[in-house]
């Protein structure tokens, strides 16, 4: 039994404190009734999987999970809600009562099955370490190993934003 104050007794403690913030952020985004509340439960789920990412070892994920979804879509949203009228956000709040036992059954038989699955698997063991996660690291794998993939996505997404200029300037012709 691993003691509570040592490293890896506080290090399980933290792993846990991480799933514990995603879960209630889930809850809180998932079963508020005001849509304000419910990205605020949002971002605190992001916070707890960028928490994750930083205690897997990967300091650079985990500082874009924080930047880009809490900082880019959750504001995103919420400017989104604030420009809304007020009888679109009425609309949302109408809920069936059927739903919510429902939900919580198949997240109960989902859980049970994936834990089964977990339990008779036969997990290899992990290998070493590859690299320490840095951003140096990181730079150097996409530059080197993965420098086809890098290129391909940055002509994916060249593509993409022409097109939607295509799209707006069509949109704004008409």
């Amino acid at each position: 039994m691993v003691s509570l104050f040592s490293v890896e007794g506080l290090s399980g403690l933290l792993f846990f404190c991480f799933i514990g913030l995603t879960l209630a952020g889930a809850v809180i985004a998932t079963s508020a009734r005001s849509l304000i509340r419910s990205v605020a439960g949002l971002a605190l789920c992001f916070l707890g999987v960028a928490g994750l990412y930083y205690y897997l070892n990967s300091p650079f994920v985990a500082l874009m999970q924080i930047l880009i979804y809490v900082g880019a879509v959750c504001v995103t949203i919420i400017f989104a809600v604030m420009l809304a009228g007020s009888s679109e956000l009425k609309q949302l709040t109408q809920r069936n009562g059927l739903v919510g036992p429902l939900a919580i059954l198949a997240s109960g038989i989902l859980v049970f099955a994936l834990a089964g699955l977990a339990l008779k698997t036969e997990w290899l063991a992990a290998p070493c370490l590859v690299n320490r996660g840095t951003v140096e690291d990181l730079g150097q794998s996409l530059l080197t190993t993965y420098s086809m993939s890098f290129e391909l996505i940055s002509v994916v997404l060249l593509v993409a934003v022409i097109g939607s200029l295509v799209l707006a300037r069509q949109g704004r012709d008409k």
